[in-house]
């Protein structure tokens, strides 16, 4: 497995995995695909934007956005992981968060955040295991497929 910068040529595989997530799970609490001109943005925007690649195929990506915009949240940046169906529980999550958190750090970022809908315990053991924290649940803040779905924010200060 190779970790790296995400190209233009990756993000028709990324869309999938992110679409899969939004028509069929509870990871992102988008309803429908992200359009590709939002992928390119991304990529074109500076932002942390990795994938990891297996046999010339993208199985996951990692990336990190502005948690919010206010000056004063400048060091802290909201993180993402997704992997694609066949290669979850195989270190391919590890191996993405592994990369991007140095990645953060080398960048001066204090603080990373990241939330998890409920129930996922794979993602919290994941997030967990590269050392975030939960500190706090927001109870029924989203809704999709006819269900409340929780919401838990995990931690990490790199400093």
């Amino acid at each position: 497995m190779d970790i790296r910068r995400a190209l233009p040529a990756d993000l028709p595989a990324v869309s999938a995995i992110y679409a899969r997530e939004a028509r069929e799970g509870y990871a992102t609490f988008d309803l429908e695909p992200r359009p590709m001109a939002l992928w390119e943005e991304k990529l074109e925007s500076g932002d942390h934007f990795l994938v990891a690649e297996h046999d010339g195929d993208v199985i996951g990506y990692a990336s990190s956005a502005p948690f919010r915009p206010k000056p004063a949240y400048g060091h802290t940046r909201e993180t993402g992981v997704y992997v694609a169906p066949g290669h979850q529980g195989l270190g391919t999550g590890r191996a993405l968060y592994d990369a991007l958190l140095a990645r953060l750090v080398e960048d001066r970022v204090h603080t990373v955040v990241a939330g998890v809908a409920l129930p996922n315990p794979a993602s919290l053991a994941l997030h967990r295991a590269c050392g975030f924290e939960q500190v706090g649940v927001m109870r029924e803040v989203g809704r999709k497929f006819d269900r409340w779905i929780d919401l838990a924010w995990l931690q990490k200060v790199l400093a």
